[in-house]
């Protein structure tokens, strides 16, 4: 099985070392390189190539297994990265399976009631509509193609190197908890292993939340964290104060609310979490606390 990564970074890179534990090669394709010599360092045979600016090279695709982990350009409502690189597919050079990345934001604000995968989406955030037309386009090249596609529609992710532990020693406000919306995560160790089993177990044209089940509030993980980290917590606003204190940024994610269900995750890919809610997550990102 040929097995590549688009978008080699911090996940594609530990799902490269997955797959190398089990002594199977795979190939990375990243925009730089400097990051084609990182990924080289960690005995990764790397690749450039920029979806920004076709044409594309060729990247022997064809019959392969190809994650897509690339994110969405910075701006606008059309992914066009993922239209660049379905125009490079011929008929001999398109993956035989597509395991993309995209993201829960595409469900929009569901007021903070459990959502599966039946819900219908309703992105309104323009990161979200992003993801929504990858999805979309993904999905009509695999019909059109016959090829396989899986999509995983992933929580925020996070692990050690990835808490937000600069934001909360600039002590920078949050919305007091019970005005914060439902937000979902997952730990990247075991988003790694969903992405290996969506590789293998997912069916073709299916949609999988990526979660814990377990969501609390951001002003919940945020605490979490500063207490282990023996940091002060951050200070507390009301959610009008926000709008005139926060980043747009993160305002966006404050208007949304939703509570994911996994079963479909855990049933169909087979997965049994490492890390099942943040106090088991987080405590190892401290190990030593």
């Amino acid at each position: 099985m040929n097995i590549y990564i688009l978008g080699c970074g911090d996940l594609g890179r530990r799902v490269a070392l997955h797959y190398g534990e089990l002594g199977q090669s795979v190939r990375g394709v990243v925009r730089s390189c400097s990051s084609a010599e990182q990924l080289r360092a960690i005995g990764v045979d790397a690749l450039v190539s920029d979806l920004d600016r076709p044409p594309l090279p060729d990247l022997s695709l064809g019959g392969s297994s190809l994650f897509y982990f690339v994110p969405p350009p910075p701006s606008g409502s059309v992914d066009t990265r993922i239209g660049n690189l379905i125009n490079t597919f011929t008929e001999e050079g398109a993956p035989r399976r597509l395991v993309y990345l995209s993201t829960t934001g595409v469900y929009g604000d569901c007021d903070g009631e459990w959502v599966d995968e039946q819900r219908q989406p309703r992105p309104v955030a323009q990161r979200a509509l992003r993801r929504w037309d990858a999805e979309q386009s993904l999905r009509q090249w695999s019909r059109k193609s016959g090829c396989q596609l899986v999509v995983l529609r992933v929580a925020g992710f996070y692990g050690p190197g990835r808490l937000p532990l600069q934001r909360l020693r600039e002590g920078l406000p949050l919305v007091c908890e019970d005005e914060a919306p439902f937000s979902n995560r997952i730990h990247i160790e075991d988003l790694v292993s969903v992405c290996v089993a969506a590789m293998t177990q997912g069916r073709s044209g299916e949609v999988y939340n990526v979660s814990d089940g377990h969501p609390t509030t951001m002003t919940d993980y945020f605490d979490r964290i500063a207490d282990l980290a023996g940091l002060r917590r951050p200070p507390k606003i009301s959610l009008e104060q926000a709008k005139g204190q926060l980043s747009p940024g993160m305002l966006s994610y404050l208007q949304e609310s939703r509570r994911l269900r996994n079963q479909k995750m855990l049933d169909e890919l087979g997965i049994e979490l490492k890390f099942p809610d943040l106090a088991s997550g987080l405590a190892s990102c401290f190990p030593d606390v």
